[in-house]
């Protein structure tokens, strides 16, 4: 059964910029996506690699995010640091700052924010991190805040007044109350490109997903993600896209730029 909310348009994300070059695999998929979420450098990236993939983006026409995280290189941003509210909300302003400045030089402009790893996940449970993740937010202009389904900080950024828009991932198992599987799990990440393609279909046309354990899980998406550090990022966002062409669902970013849109002042705030 179809869910009432019915999309006939949806985005396709990447999590990119992630190494110390833009890779071949990078501009594969930047080919296929609509939006990307480029590292700023506390889990990954470097202003060289800000700036080239801001360039592919740009010459892409895909819009550019900022993949803010807790400052930890060594654990890819996947552990939880202990950072108390205003040193959160400061490490997102600062990592927000350095992408625009490079995107800026590209001749891009950062239209959203997107949390990687340790924090986005917290900022869905935990509501000191969801609280920081919005204040940086408004302080930097109010960019669009990408966000987990669901997510204790899709709520407090709606009261906010902030735009959110929700995420699904098809290339990541779930669990059945919505939540990621761990990556440490068996089923947490979903190799077949073919598969990966038709749970997009699912979550887009059916507005969830079948768990690891088999119970359906309702998940509201108005974009989808493919994780860019694995070696079949470009054949599963290519997936995707083709299997939601398929069923009559098109691409298109959640975002438009221009002179009075969230992203270009926050952008200019930065």
């Amino acid at each position: 059964m179809l869910n009432t909310w019915l999309m006939t348009t949806v985005d396709l994300n990447a999590d990119l910029g992630e190494g110390e070059v833009l890779t071949d695999n990078d501009a594969r998929v930047l080919d296929t996506i609509t939006s990307a979420s480029l590292a700023c450098g506390s889990h990954a990236g470097n202003p060289v690699t800000m700036r080239t993939t801001a360039a592919a983006c740009v010459a892409r026409g895909v819009t550019i995010g900022a993949h803010v995280s807790y400052p930890d290189r060594d654990g890819f941003g996947r552990r939880v640091l202990e950072r108390d509210s205003e040193q959160l909300v400061q490490d997102i302003i600062d990592q927000w700052t350095v992408l625009s400045d490079e995107v800026r030089a590209a001749g891009g402009v950062v239209s959203y924010v997107k949390p990687h790893g340790a924090l986005y996940s917290q900022m869905g449970v935990d509501r000191s991190v969801a609280a920081a993740v919005v204040e940086a937010l408004d302080r930097l202009g109010r960019p669009v805040l990408v966000a987990p389904s669901g997510s204790v900080v899709m709520v407090l950024a709606r009261e906010a007044g902030l735009q959110v828009v929700s995420e699904g991932f098809p290339d990541r198992g779930y669990l059945h109350d919505g939540r990621l599987v761990p990556r440490h799990v068996v089923g947490a990440m979903i190799e077949d490109p073919v598969l990966v393609g038709a749970r997009a279909v699912s979550m887009v046309l059916q507005g969830g997903i079948e768990a690891v354990d088999g119970m359906w899980t309702p998940v509201e998406v108005r974009t989808l993600c493919i994780h860019g550090d694995t070696a079949d990022a470009a054949d599963a966002a290519r997936s995707v896209r083709t299997a939601l062409e398929a069923n009559d669902v098109s691409l298109q970013s959640f975002v438009r730029t221009g002179p009075d849109t969230p992203g270009a002042r926050a952008s200019r705030a930065g």
